[in-house]
C-alpha cells in the first residue's frame, strides 16, 4: 500500500498539468499516441513505469518518447519490459486506467493499483528512458521524471536514441551478469555489436553497388551516420552506404514526403530521391524500427521490396544456412504473418522454402508471441516492422554443433553471427538493414533479383469510414467476420467470383472505420474486388444502423 505522504506527493506534483476534456486515453500496441494533450498521460505512463519495476522487483523498465511514422507534431509515449519486450497485455489496461484518471485521484488510483497487483512497495524500481528528435520531446521528458521523481524512482535519461536501441539498453541492463548476457547496455555497445556480428556474417560474401537510405528526418539519420563508423569501409569490403533525408535540425520535416511509411503507403520514392534504376534504396520511419526497401527497373517504374519481402529473404538464408550446417532437422523454423500479407509470398514460404507460414493478428506483440513459438521465428509485418527471434534450444545448437565439414563451419559461424546481428528484442530497421545487406551479399543478387524471387499478386487498400466500427468483430487472425450477420457470406460470394481473389475486412483500431483489403491475378480484378467489399460493408453498417 502506498503511504498517504506518497499519494499526497502524486497529486502535489500532477498539479502542475492540465487534464484536456471529453478525451479518453488507451493504450494500445504503439501505447499513448497523439497530437498535443500528452502531459498528463505522460505523467501516468511515469507513475506506471516505477509500479512495473517494483512489481519485476527492480528490473529496469524502459519508456521511449515517439511517435514513430506520425506527422511531426504528434508524440507519444509507450513502455519496454524487461527482456526489450513490449509491455505485457494486462498491464496495458492499468496504464488506461492511471491516463484516465481524475489528477485530484491519481493517489487513490496509484494505491489501488498498488493493492490490485499486490506490488511490495519497499521493492526497488529502476526506469530509462529515452525519445527521438520532436519538438516536444524535452518537455514530455521533464513531465516523466517529475512523475518518477514524486514517487522516488531510480531513472536514468538516455537523451536521443532509436526505438530499438532503447529496447537493446533495456535488455542489456536487465541480463547484465547473467548466462544470458544481451551486451553492453550502451549506445555504443549497440553498435559495436551490430558491427561485430556484421564482420563475422559477411565473410566471403562481395557487395554490389551502394546503398541509399532514406533516414525520414528523424533520429535514425544521426544513428546511422554514427553506425557506420563501426562498419568495415568499402576498402575492407564493406558496404557503400548513403545516408539521405538526415535533417534533424528543422522538427517539422520528421516524415514529410519521406520515409518507410511514405513508401509504403504513396508505392513511390520520395521526392527527394536521386536514385538511378537498380540502385538500391531503403526507407526507415521516424524511430527507426521500420525498413521498406525499394528500387527503380529499368524502365524507370517504382519496384517495392517490403516486409513481406524481408521475411522470405530472411527465413530463405537461415534455412539454408541450417541445412549446410546439418542442423536444419533439429530447428523448428516458422515465419509468421498477418492477414495484409501477400497471397504469393505465403505461397512461397509453404511450397518453395517449405516452411510453415502462420497468421496471426495484426500488431507486432502478436507476431512476436507466435514467433517465439519457432526455434526460429521470422516475423515482419508488410510496413516493413519486424524481426528474427531464436529459442534457447537454437542458441544451444548453433553454438555447440560439432561441424563435420568446413562447409558446415562456415555456416554454423555466420548463423551465430546472425544470432548477434538480429536485434530480437523487437523490429530493428538498423539491425534488419545489415541484415538484409548481408544477405543480397552472399547470394549475389540485384534488388531486381531479390524481386524475381515471387510476383506479388496485385493488391488494393480502401478505408470505409462506419458509423460504429464495433459491431464489426473478426475471427480467424482477422480474415474473416462474425459481425454484422451476413457480411462474411457476401465477402465469400464476391472474392470466389474471380482469379486468386482474397479479401477481408477489420475495424480500425483507432478511427470510425473499416479497412478492406483485396487482391485477384489482375490490378482490374483487385480494384473490383476491394470496391464490391467496400460496398457490402457499407451496406451492412447502414443496415445494422437502421436496425438498432
Amino acid at each position: 500500500m502506498a503511504s498517504l505522504p506518497l499519494q499526497q506527493a502524486i497529486v502535489a506534483a500532477s498539479q502542475a498539468y492540465s487534464k484536456p476534456d471529453g478525451i479518453v486515453f488507451e493504450y494500445g500496441t504503439a501505447g499513448f499516441r497523439m497530437n498535443g494533450l500528452l502531459n498528463t498521460v505522460v505523467f501516468a505512463v511515469g507513475l506506471l513505469a516505477g509500479l512495473r519495476s517494483k512489481k519485476l522487483n527492480g528490473q529496469w523498465i524502459g519508456v521511449m518518447i515517439t511517435a514513430s511514422h506520425n506527422p511531426a507534431d504528434d508524440n507519444g509515449v509507450k513502455l519496454v519490459d524487461p527482456m526489450g519486450e513490449m509491455l505485457e497485455a494486462e498491464w496495458e489496461t492499468y496504464a488506461t486506467k492511471l491516463a484516465n484518471s481524475p489528477l485530484e485521484k491519481l493517489g487513490e488510483v496509484y494505491d489501488g493499483l498498488v493493492k490490485e497487483i499486490d506490488i511490495r512497495m519497499e521493492n526497488p524500481a529502476r526506469v530509462v528512458f529515452a525519445r527521438d528528435t520532436r519538438a516536444s520531446g524535452p518537455r514530455l521528458v521533464a513531465v516523466l521524471a517529475a512523475a518518477l521523481a514524486a514517487t522516488e524512482i531510480e531513472f536514468l535519461d538516455l537523451k536521443f536514441l532509436t526505438t530499438p536501441q532503447l529496447h537493446y539498453v533495456v535488455r542489456c541492463k536487465n541480463t547484465l551478469g547473467t548466462q544470458y548476457e544481451y551486451g553492453e547496455p550502451t549506445e555504443q555497445g549497440y553498435y559495436e555489436k551490430l558491427s561485430d556480428a556484421f564482420k563475422r556474417v559477411i565473410k566471403g560474401a562481395k557487395f554490389q553497388g551502394s546503398l541509399t537510405v532514406d533516414c525520414a528526418n528523424g533520429i535514425g539519420g544521426p544513428k546511422l551516420r554514427e553506425l557506420i563508423k563501426y562498419l568495415p569501409g568499402v576498402d575492407a569490403g564493406g558496404v557503400a552506404i548513403k545516408v539521405v533525408n538526415d535533417n534533424v535540425i528543422n522538427p517539422e520535416s520528421l516524415n514529410l514526403d519521406c520515409g518507410a511509411d511514405y513508401v509504403k503507403t504513396k508505392q513511390r520514392a520520395p521526392p527527394s530521391s536521386k536514385a538511378a534504376p537498380l540502385d538500391r534504396c531503403a526507407s526507415l520511419d521516424g524511430d527507426a524500427d521500420r525498413l521498406i526497401y525499394y528500387f527503380m527497373d529499368e524502365g524507370s517504374s517504382f519496384r517495392l521490396l517490403d516486409g513481406d519481402r524481408i521475411a522470405t529473404l530472411a527465413a530463405s538464408f537461415i534455412s539454408d544456412l541450417a541445412r549446410t550446417a546439418g542442423i536444419l532437422q533439429k530447428l523448428k523454423i516458422g515465419v509468421i504473418q498477418t492477414a495484409y500479407a501477400n497471397g504469393s509470398s505465403t505461397e512461397y514460404i509453404e511450397k518453395v522454402l517449405r516452411l510453415p507460414a502462420v497468421c496471426t493478428k495484426t500488431g507486432v506483440k502478436y507476431l512476436h508471441h507466435a514467433a517465439l513459438r519457432f526455434d526460429v521465428g521470422v516475423y515482419f509485418e508488410a510496413n516493413g516492422h519486424g524481426t528474427v527471434t531464436f529459442s534457447e534450444n537454437a542458441l544451444k545448437i548453433i553454438k555447440t554443433y560439432e561441424p563435420q565439414s568446413p562447409a558446415q563451419q562456415h555456416a554454423l559461424e555466420r548463423l551465430q553471427g546472425l544470432t548477434d546481428l538480429i536485434n530480437q528484442a523487437v523490429g530493428d530497421a538498423l539491425s534488419d538493414m545489415l541484415l538484409v545487406e548481408a544477405v543480397l551479399a552472399h547470394k549475389g543478387w540485384t534488388p531486381k533479383e531479390w524481386l524475381g524471387t515471387y510476383t506479388d499478386l496485385p493488391s488494393r487498400l480502401v478505408r470505409v469510414e462506419v458509423a460504429n466500427r464495433s459491431i464489426f468483430k473478426t475471427y480467424d487472425a482477422e480474415r474473416k467476420l462474425e459481425s454484422p450477420s451476413g457480411l462474411q457470406a457476401k465477402i465469400d460470394s464476391l472474392q470466389s467470383r474471380y482469379n486468386k481473389g482474397r479479401s477481408f475486412a477489420r475495424a480500425s483500431g483507432t478511427e470510425d472505420a473499416v479497412r478492406v483489403y483485396a487482391e485477384a491475378a489482375t490490378r482490374s480484378e483487385a480494384d473490383d474486388l476491394a470496391s464490391r467489399v467496400a460496398n457490402a460493408v457499407l451496406d451492412a453498417g447502414s443496415r445494422r444502423l437502421q436496425s438498432s
